[in-house]
């Protein structure tokens, strides 16, 4: 390295730390959602004696898991520097499918036994990964930018969805998917079990399998990637198919859950999946971030809904706090890419 008047500067100066500032604003990305949990989470449990209860950590973290299960799919994704915009309408189509092929049992049998739960349960997640699949070839094969191939995604699933459902409710599903949507096992839910086995592994893939590291290699420098040899397309289609399913699974659960599926029931899942992984300090860019920003996020994010209730704030006030602090973290995530590429060079 040279300085400005040509003179080299030592390697060991070059390696030398530059002191506490300079690691704080590096690791902002990290440090900014805990700051964010912990003041949420004073600022809630001051104003309302119910939120600081065990019941309603309970209730905190049943109401984040249809969006953990999602999330979990949606970190693969991001990590790879692309978007995910049709997670919500997978999530219902497949919520909506589960359902319909639970109805076909009288019709759908073979000498007259119906078709068991299990398959129905597998027609459902068969169909989410052939859509997460197409959102793959459509990125990987014809090249259309993943933001533009899942908004066409989201409609397309949006139609089935209409197809199957034809404005009607319906409220029957395998019983495997009940239990797991809507019941408990020594008063924990399963859905809350369920979102954290699957947040535990999506964070062992990422973190001690060989996939993993290819993920954030494709992320962090898709060129590099492709000169050491590395499959980019495969990586970036099979996350878009792991993606889907595990919207798939957040939409059979979720309807369970609910009680009921129908068109545009996961709607709000969008935002609140992206919010949960954007706000917990993955990086848009690719490449830095994991499950556990995930799982940050989503304390973030279900704290601030669930607190907002105990202090009756305007429900429209409600969306504009939550789209504000997704603007923050937003910000925080560009700054601390322009920091972090300002270090390196």
């Amino acid at each position: 390295m040279v300085t400005s008047e040509g003179t080299a500067v030592p390697a060991a100066d070059r390696k030398r730390p530059r002191g506490l500032g300079v690691f704080l604003r590096s690791q902002m990305r990290n440090i900014a959602p805990f700051l964010t949990l912990i003041c949420l989470s004073g600022f809630f449990a001051a104003a309302s004696p119910s939120f600081a209860t065990l019941d309603n950590v309970g209730n905190i973290l049943t109401q984040v898991s249809v969006t953990g299960i999602i999330a979990v799919g949606l970190t693969f994704v991001i990590l790879c520097a692309e978007i995910d915009l049709s997670i919500a309408s997978i999530a219902n189509v497949t919520g909506i499918a589960v359902a319909y092929f639970t109805q076909q049992e009288a019709y759908v049998n073979i000498a007259n036994i119906p078709m068991a739960g299990w398959a129905a349960i597998l027609l459902a997640l068969t169909l989410c990964a052939l859509l997460g699949l197409v959102n793959a070839l459509g990125l990987t094969i014809i090249g259309i930018p993943s933001f533009i191939m899942t908004l066409a995604m989201m409609q397309i699933a949006a139609g089935i969805s209409a197809l199957l459902v034809r404005g009607q409710i319906a409220y029957k599903v395998p019983d495997v998917v009940t239990t797991l949507g809507s019941s408990s096992i020594g008063g924990v839910p399963w859905i809350v079990i369920v979102a954290a086995l699957m947040l535990l592994a999506g964070h062992l893939v990422l973190t001690y399998t060989r996939f993993g590291r290819y993920v954030y290699m494709v992320g962090g420098n898709r060129e590099a990637a492709e000169y050491s040899g590395l499959n980019v397309n495969l990586i970036l289609g099979s996350v878009m198919v792991i993606s889907a399913v595990c919207s798939g699974i957040g939409g059979m659960l979720g309807v369970a859950h609910f009680g009921s599926a129908q068109q545009n029931e996961f709607d709000t899942y969008l935002l609140d999946s992206i919010a949960a992984v954007v706000v917990g300090g993955t990086s848009l860019f690719g490449g830095r971030g994991g499950i556990g920003n995930t799982i940050v996020g989503l304390f973030v994010l279900g704290v601030l809904n669930n607190g907002l209730d105990h202090v009756n704030i305007d429900s429209f006030l409600k969306i504009l706090i939550r789209g504000l602090i997704l603007l923050a973290a937003l910000v925080i995530n560009v700054y601390a890419q322009r920091f972090r590429a300002r270090t390196v060079e």
